[in-house]
């Protein structure tokens, strides 16, 4: 059963039954929608203001954490360049300098730069700290890629120099210990067998018949011979126009072929050949011309060790081939 509604009648002061037509359904039903849309449009509202709020305070945690972190790529990018400024100086003004390498210059170390305008940089050109970043990371990549090319070429030219000072004439052929005297006659002197003026192209070291004689340099045994002036002769080929000869040996240690490194015995002192004592005669050639070997003998001695060798060596004595 329906129920019945009433409305108090002031005229006939009492209760009379409401007539419920259809303007009486849609004047509640507009009321009702009226209210309703109103309190949507509100809550509409609130909800845009409260979420627009919420997106902006993520964005900007998003930006501080972003911020943060370009600072932090900003820092390294500035260190790695500094790191990388100090390592081309190093390169320029030491390790080239060393190895008698002329620097690179800024013309070669500057044509790595400069590629960036070749790409399509309009995405990040609105944002300047980004832009000009990118630009510094593009520069600095270029950059460290010559100097990387730039320590090949020092590797390959320490290989190579090390290669020249294995195979230079630096050490005596003796050792210092066992040598009882060195005779510094280079150049025109008397013979002692013939008596007569010949240039003596080396140096002779006096020590006991046996004692062991060095390879001065890395370098190929070519000659290994008994020869009528020289004796038993051993003939060594260093590379870079320097060749060694040791003379007057009484037996050999090395065979012609062979490869042999400084300090490496090649062979025993004896007095054969125009030799009038137990000695080795020793001879440095560059490009063919003998050159005096004194020159050679400071890098295997102290300053006070170089200093006596050659007080004792200056003191009057017979040649002794």
């Amino acid at each position: 059963m329906a129920r019945a509604f009433f409305t108090y009648n002031d005229e006939t002061c009492r209760y009379e039954p409401v007539v419920q037509d259809g303007k009486y359904f849609l004047r509640n039903a507009g009321i009702f929608l009226g209210l309703a849309f109103l309190v949507s449009v509100v809550a509409f509202f609130v909800y845009k203001d409260q979420a627009v709020a919420l997106s902006e305070e993520i964005l900007q945690s998003q930006n501080n954490r972003h911020k943060s972190e370009w600072e932090v790529i900003d820092k390294r990018i500035a260190q790695a360049s500094a790191e990388l400024e100090r390592l081309i100086e190093k390169d320029d003004h030491n390790y080239r300098i060393i190895l008698d390498s002329q620097p690179l210059g800024s013309s070669i170390r500057d044509a790595g730069t400069g590629g960036s305008e070749k790409m399509d940089l309009s995405a990040i050109q609105a944002f300047p700290d980004i832009y000009e970043g990118y630009k510094r990371i593009d520069k600095l990549a270029r950059q460290v890629d010559i100097e990387r090319q730039s320590f090949t070429e020092l590797h390959e030219l320490l290989e190579e120099k090390m290669r020249i000072w294995a195979s230079r004439p630096a050490i005596q052929p003796i050792d210092n210990r066992q040598l009882d005297r060195l005779h510094l006659t280079f150049g025109p002197r008397m013979h002692p067998i013939f008596r007569r003026i010949i240039d003596h192209n080396g140096l002779d070291f006096t020590a006991s018949q046996g004692t062991p004689v060095y390879a001065t340099g890395d370098g190929r045994v070519i000659r290994a011979y008994h020869s009528e002036s020289y004796g038993k002769v051993i003939f060594i080929d260093h590379g870079h126009g320097f060749e060694t000869r040791y003379a007057h040996l009484s037996e050999f240690k090395a065979r012609p072929g062979d490869r042999v490194k400084r300090g490496q015995v090649i062979g025993l002192v004896g007095n054969t050949g125009n030799s009038v004592s137990s000695h080795l005669h020793y001879e440095v050639l560059y490009k063919g011309e003998h050159i005096n070997p004194i020159n050679f003998f400071q890098r295997d001695l102290s300053n006070s060790e170089y200093e006596r060798l050659i007080q004792v060596g200056s003191q009057q004595s017979e040649p002794l081939d």
